[in-house]
């Protein structure tokens, strides 16, 4: 049931992990059901794209420093231009995070013969600049990127993915830039079925499945092609007056157009004023992020069909580290639980718009 391509079972760490992750399995399909050789079955139509190899392809790769001696200029939103050449960033794992495609820039220390690139911090101000945009290694001429879909953005995850950090499936929406290897690409033809999967990637009842199922440091395509998806069916699922389907596009755009640099995006989205242009990114607003995504993973707890408040305080107990993080910054309460127990209970109850109130709570300390 859980692995259909593979026929192999994962190790689970507890009987109660293989019983939650066997009744979500019995509920949804698989990305890709390849149980059928001749007619394999895919919950969404993605392809899975590689862009460069960060060594075979090393020799299209261009630094600052190779830039400025050829001649060319530094641009808007991380571009560098010489004439009509156009070289575009590298992105890499580390460079995106859950809704966030300028997690970290990359710091370069040649002198570490070992690991040269490290992660560069970058701020809450930083990221409340709608015009900044992460510092690459390297940059890649336009003409040498093969985009794998006919609009200008698409979803993006991390390669290495260990089951003890503190999130496994880790994905967001990038602007049409190049890509390294170790954060592979999944394409579909239409914008709104990118955005589904980018939302159902990012949720963390799927990263629990997904933490079952990785046993090694890498989200390989066969590991992808046989992790649960909602399928298209369940966005037409309504809660108040609203559909799934509304609810993701609107969340999933306001967590993610926060630079110019995904003005493709939000145009596809439709958010654009009455005449005709794109509006401004949302600015980064931590509060605000808090709420929204929270109300996305009540969303797909429902979605995968847990629904009991216990085993959804059992699922979020196997994120330790989020865990920790949460009740050391809000004084010993694992905010991120509870206000999924409770936007669970708002969807439940058809209430879509209100926003979870924070200070109530804080004051639980269980």
């Amino acid at each position: 049931t859980v692995n259909p391509n593979t026929a192999t079972a994962p190790i689970f760490r507890t009987r109660r992990d293989a019983e939650l992750t066997k009744a979500i399995y019995a509920r949804l399909p698989v990305l890709v059901d390849k149980s059928n050789p001749a007619a394999p079955v895919k919950a969404w139509p993605v392809e899975y794209h590689r862009m460069f190899d960060m060594t075979n392809d090393s020799h299209l790769f261009w630094t600052r420093d190779r830039l400025e001696k050829d001649g060319a200029y530094e641009g808007r939103l991380g571009r560098w231009n010489k004439g009509k050449e156009e070289w575009v960033p590298l992105f890499v794992g580390r460079t995106i995070h859950h809704f966030d495609h300028r997690a970290a820039s990359v710091l370069v220390n040649d002198e570490n013969v070992h690991n040269a690139a490290i992660s560069g911090e970058i701020s809450g101000a930083d990221k409340s600049d709608p015009n900044f945009t992460p510092v690459p290694q390297y940059w890649v001429k336009t003409a040498d990127v093969a985009w794998p879909n006919p609009y200008d953005w698409g979803f993006s995850f991390r390669d290495i993915a260990r089951s003890t950090d503190e999130r496994t499936a880790i994905g967001t929406i990038i602007p049409k830039v190049a890509v390294g290897n170790k954060a592979p690409v999944l394409s579909a033809k239409k914008a709104s079925e990118t955005v589904f999967v980018c939302a159902n990637y990012s949720a963390l009842v799927f990263d629990y499945v997904a933490r079952q199922k990785s046993q090694s440091t890498s989200m390989n395509a066969f590991i992808i092609e046989q992790l649960p998806f909602a399928p298209p069916a369940a966005y037409a699922r309504t809660f108040g007056s609203k559909t799934t389907d509304a609810i993701v596009k609107d969340h999933v755009l306001r967590l993610s157009y926060t630079a110019w640099d995904l003005e493709g995006f939000a145009r596809d989205m439709g958010h654009v004023g009455a005449d005709g242009k794109t509006l401004p990114p949302f600015i980064w607003n931590e509060d605000e992020r808090r709420q929204l995504r929270a109300r996305l993973d009540a969303l797909y707890f429902i979605l995968y069909g847990v629904t009991d408040e216990a085993d959804v305080r059992y699922i979020l107990s196997t994120f330790p580290i989020v865990e920790k993080k949460d009740r050391a910054a809000h004084g010993g309460v694992y905010l991120t639980a509870e206000l999924i127990i409770w936007y669970m209970r708002a969807l439940s109850a058809g209430d879509t718009d209100m926003d979870a109130p924070v200070d109530v709570l804080l004051r639980r300390k269980g």
